[in-house]
């Protein structure tokens, strides 16, 4: 059964500009899973650009994830953990790993979508689970 969809839509330089004003480590540490942030961190040196995207990314998927799970459940940044494709997997995933005592059995599956097109990132997430009606 679908619990909930959601989806966010994230304007690059915006995300450039927090990054600039705050500090992109400090951005990184308050938004990113701890798996996310070492990803993150692998990209020191790289062009910031590069790094924006990836905050954005994750934002954007934290978001929808966020308006698809509420009110069944209140998800934080680093309860979700995001990774995207690469060579071991075929496409994106989403985990939520709830640091509370809180159960998510009842959460079976998160499908995540992202999107790119020049200074936008979109991210859709469908949740499916057994949550009575």
């Amino acid at each position: 059964m679908i619990l909930g969809i959601g989806v966010d839509i994230v304007l690059l330089p915006r995300i450039a500009a927090l990054v600039k004003r705050r500090s992109g480590e400090k951005l990184a540490r308050r938004i990113l899973s701890p798996p996310e942030f070492k990803d993150w961190k692998r990209f020191q040196g790289i062009d910031d650009q590069h790094r924006v995207r990836f905050l954005a990314v994750r934002w954007a998927v934290k978001e929808a994830a966020y308006k698809a799970l509420y009110p069944t459940v209140k998800p934080t940044w680093k309860e979700l953990c995001y990774q995207g494709l690469n060579e071991a997997r075929e496409k994106p995933s989403l985990l939520y790993q709830p640091h509370s005592s809180l159960s998510s059995k009842e959460i079976i599956r998160l499908h995540v979508s992202v999107s790119h097109d020049g200074d936008y990132t979109t991210a859709f997430v469908v949740i499916e689970g057994n949550f009575p009606t």
